[in-house]
């Protein structure tokens, strides 16, 4: 038995993303943030739509559109495919689990 919550490093120096799941059609993997974000004027623009649930922490996820998503421990959003969207920013008290769902 595997737990989301464990193996996650003391220090991340980098944001870490984890494949849990993968086959033709999905890919499910855990993100693990410290007071990360994008690069400044760095987009996603991705393939394929991404469904994500933060399950503890907080962040933002700013679309190009302007809007901004303010998410904490449970929030989930849907982004469709090539939706610029970027990590605005995320927690720097507590470590942001995300589960993300690429189909």
């Amino acid at each position: 038995m595997n737990n989301l919550f464990s193996g996650i490093p003391p220090k991340l120096p980098e944001e870490l993303n984890e494949t849990l799941l993968q086959n033709e059609k999905l890919r499910l993997e855990r993100i693990v943030s410290y007071g990360h974000n994008s690069a400044p004027g760095f987009w996603y623009d991705q393939e394929e739509s991404e469904w994500v649930i933060l399950l503890s922490g907080s962040a933002e996820i700013e679309f190009a559109n302007g809007k901004i998503a303010n998410l904490h421990a449970g929030d989930y959003l849907l982004i469709p495919a090539h939706t610029k969207h970027r990590v605005k920013s995320t927690s720097k008290k507590e470590k942001s689990v995300w589960l993300a769902l690429f189909f």
